[in-house]
């Protein structure tokens, strides 16, 4: 892909590189290290997993031969790693050179770092089983429907794991998540401080970029990954949220042919990227894009 004019900063600007699964971020980077240097650092909620690397796109490591890697695979698969993990690891690099070229999907970890993030009390692990089991007797409506009305009012009703923190923070503090939101400090990184920019995918480009990657993905050995993995496996952790994953565990458990298992994985990748988007489009307005095609 041709280096849009938005990443042709001084060598020493963070550049900021988002864009939808698939969509070619992760070589972008690449070029960018190789061509002016810096250290590619992730932004991607999965790939810090230690136990995923074919299912989620990880650089391969003739990749990370070519150009300094940071925070890929660095976490184990029963660690909780939440955007303010990420940001604390994030601030320790950029106080070091070369310059950052922080790249992913992940629209939470970017908004987090150029507009600031709210100080929220750690939840106790006996509210978040409390919340897994409403989850598990009631499905997520029966969260949503407990939100205070101003979170509620700006959540993405279409994301699981965001009305489930959501009621989280309201059970533990007694505050809705909207509040603290309204209390949040000065950015680590401010958006005119960095060179950035969206990759915009059109649905009818990266859908077949999608079915391509995932056949990629098979053939080159993720199968076996998932059945390294299966004797963990426990749905409720974080690292289980890799797309893919627990389409391919039902395939190994028997509950889906391989074709159904793929198809699955490949519609739930769909989603994902669909609400990639709309969390690029609503909450990084600002951000300069280029449109793929």
């Amino acid at each position: 892909m041709p280096l849009p004019d938005a990443l042709r900063p001084p060598p020493d600007r963070p550049v900021l590189i988002a864009g939808p699964t698939a969509s070619g971020k992760s070589a972008l980077a690449l070029e960018i290290a190789e061509t002016d240097g810096g250290v590619i650092v992730n932004a991607d909620a999965l790939q810090v997993y230690s136990c995923w690397r074919l299912l989620t796109a990880r650089p391969s490591a003739e990749e990370e031969a070519r150009a300094a890697h940071r925070l890929y695979g660095h976490v184990a698969r029963e660690t909780a790693y939440s955007v303010g993990h990420w940001l604390r690891e994030v601030a320790a690099l950029l106080d070091q050179g070369p310059r950052p070229i922080i790249v992913g999907g992940t629209g939470l970890y970017f908004t987090a770092l150029t507009t600031g993030l709210a100080e929220i009390p750690p939840t106790p692990a006996a509210i978040r089983e409390e919340a897994d089991a409403r989850r598990a007797a009631g499905g997520i409506d029966a969260l949503l429907a407990e939100l205070d009305a101003e979170t509620a009012a700006k959540i993405d009703t279409l994301n699981p794991a965001r009305i489930q923190r959501a009621w989280e923070v309201l059970r533990a503090t007694g505050r809705g998540l909207a509040a603290w939101q309204a209390e949040t400090g000065p950015p680590l990184l401010p958006l005119d401080r960095a060179a950035a920019v969206v990759l915009e995918a059109p649905p009818d480009w990266l859908g077949p970029r999608i079915d391509r990657r995932f056949d990629a993905m098979m053939e080159a050995g993720a199968l076996d990954e998932v059945a390294a993995e299966l004797p963990h496996w426990d749905p409720a952790r974080p690292s289980a949220r890799a797309i893919g994953a627990a389409e391919l565990v039902a395939h190994l458990k028997g509950e889906l042919t391989r074709a159904e298992a793929v198809a699955a994985a490949k519609i739930a990748t769909r989603q994902y990227a669909k609400r990639q988007r709309t969390w690029f489009r609503n909450r990084m307005r600002a951000w300069p894009r280029v449109t793929l095609a």
